[in-house]
């Protein structure tokens, strides 16, 4: 089985190819695929889809039986979990099935993928991949559920709107609870709230009905519900003091002050202190709040520490945080006006096409990146532009090479590899054959046992295969690769060569060369 394909078409709709385009918003997986639908070969067409030639006579049957019915009730009827087919990701549609769902739930929200770019890419293909639910799926889909709650843990807040979406929130609570979360963070809340209207049974609770009630003109029925809710103890105080001020708030002369802070922001406390006037900052809150700060009622600078905090995790693709990055000059210095200063003087340098300017802005430029924990993107950026108008000093085309190393043409950097041991391993990792020499360390040795042809999984790992758990098998392996990262050998050596076994030879070649590359750091 091949997957490589899938994560490059699944980084079009996260990281798409580089170039600026500052109005330009991202692509999600659904968005891309309604451009790019997926074309089936007639050669993976059953035998029965055509139609039989002229003159052959049709098959026929010496008797008739009647089939055995089973009936099901609708609400009962298991979905299928995912966002993209199995002709784009290569993955098949029994991915979940021999595995059970609560282990399931716990690996993909523990899988630790926050330090690694190639982990992150393989967890998103993961979660965005449309297969059958585990056979122990009960209607509450808790696979679902936990899907959608580490998309939002990771900022990517718009493929758990369609993930939500797709699953039909009108069918449990807990998804509606979901779908309505992301969509306040997306100002798609609209939708939500007409479902909510026609099932007010699925309301977490009645917060979410008096903001929904106002959002559709009903104010009179929103005050009458806050009114009852507040009067029944069925909110709490400082939300009840919050949608007061969000619906009576020009009544009482801005007399009434905003409640504390809870200790707990959601997304809907999140929206009533905008509406307010008490916007509160998205820095400090969990990661998909970040999502509503790249929108334009956002100053500069909450937008550009959004672009950062979500390309840390692959939630914001590389065009849209180059846009950000460059929508206008810093008027101030240090912290993060210096990393922009320093790209944006970067990218002047490469629109000239002087080799001696690219040389002297390059480092500064990376070192921003590493700084804000970006580099990846940063490579996806502009590799291709290192290699057509490559810096002048030695110095610089050695970084160069390195930066050309992470990104999606690392095959091609391979061939340019300059003279010396490291980068000789580094482009074999690129082919897929690292050699470790005699001095090699721990690290290395590890990456080329895991990409030797004599590796082995560990019995955990092929028994995970042999009954058809394909989708545990490979969570597991990104924990194998995180204690590999933590200093492990074995375990690293195991990680490569699962994701070799399964066909991502080019998730194995970038979470190496990620390890080689970019520095440890804590996120």
């Amino acid at each position: 089985m091949r997957i490589d394909a899938a994560l490059a078409l699944i980084s079009l709709s996260l990281v798409p190819l580089a170039g600026p385009a500052p109005a330009q918003e991202p692509l999600s997986a659904i968005d891309w695929l309604r451009r790019n639908p997926p074309q089936v070969p007639l050669a993976a067409l059953p035998p029965t889809y055509f139609a039989p030639s002229p003159g052959t006579e049709p098959p026929v049957t010496d008797g008739v039986s009647a089939p055995e019915i089973v009936v099901t009730p609708l609400e009962d009827t298991p979905v299928a979990v995912g966002l993209v087919p199995n002709t784009v990701t290569g993955l098949p549609p029994t991915l979940w099935q021999g595995s059970a769902t609560p282990v399931l739930a716990r690996l993909v929200a523990d899988a630790p993928v926050s330090q690694s770019p190639a982990m992150q890419s393989v967890l998103y293909t993961l979660m965005l991949a449309e297969a059958q639910p585990p056979a122990d799926s009960g209607k509450v889909p808790g696979l679902t559920l936990a899907m959608l709650d580490r998309l939002m843990d990771l900022g990517a807040v718009e493929p758990a709107e369609a993930l939500a979406r797709r699953a039909g929130p009108a069918r449990s609570p807990e998804l509606f609870h979901r779908w309505f979360d992301a969509t306040l963070l997306t100002g798609t809340e609209d939708a939500a709230c007409a479902t909510l209207a026609v099932n007010p049974h699925l309301a977490p609770d009645y917060a979410a009905r008096v903001y929904c009630s106002a959002r559709r003109g009903d104010w009179p029925a929103a005050a009458l519900m806050l009114d009852t809710a507040i009067a029944l103890g069925d909110l709490p105080e400082a939300r009840g003091t919050l949608l007061e001020l969000f619906l009576h708030g020009d009544l009482d002369g801005g007399l009434l002050p905003p409640p504390s802070l809870p200790v707990s922001v959601d997304p809907l406390d999140f929206r009533l202190y905008e509406a307010i006037g008490e916007p509160l900052p998205a820095q400090g809150l969990p990661r998909a709040f970040s999502h509503a700060d790249l929108r334009d009622v956002a100053g500069w600078k909450a937008q550009l520490e959004a672009a950062e905090r979500l390309a840390r995790t692959g939630a914001l693709s590389a065009n849209r945080f180059l846009g950000i990055y460059t929508a206008r000059e810093p008027a101030a210095s240090g912290g993060i006006w210096d990393r922009v200063q320093a790209v944006q003087r970067f990218e002047t340098a490469l629109n000239t096409g002087s080799g001696e300017a690219i040389g002297k802005t390059l480092r500064p430029a990376w070192d921003a990146m590493r700084a804000a924990g970006t580099e990846v993107t940063f490579a996806t950026l502009f590799a291709d532009r290192l290699a057509a108008t490559p810096p002048s000093s030695p110095a610089a085309q050695a970084l160069a090479w390195r930066i050309r190393m992470l990104s999606d043409s690392y095959e091609r950097a391979a061939r340019d590899a300059p003279e010396g041991s490291e980068a000789a391993f580094l482009a074999g990792i690129a082919r897929g054959r690292p050699e470790a020499g005699a001095g090699a360390g721990d690290v290395e040795r590890a990456i080329a046992e895991g990409f030797s042809d004599a590796a082995e999984l560990p019995r955990q790992l092929r028994d995970l295969l042999d009954r058809g758990a394909l989708g545990e098998m490979i969570l597991r392996a990104i924990a194998l690769y995180k204690q590999g990262t933590d200093g492990n050998p074995d375990a690293l050596t195991d990680a490569l060569a699962a994701f070799r076994s399964v066909g991502l030879e080019d998730t194995a070649r970038r979470a190496a060369l990620q390890l080689m590359l970019l520095e440890p750091r804590h996120r």
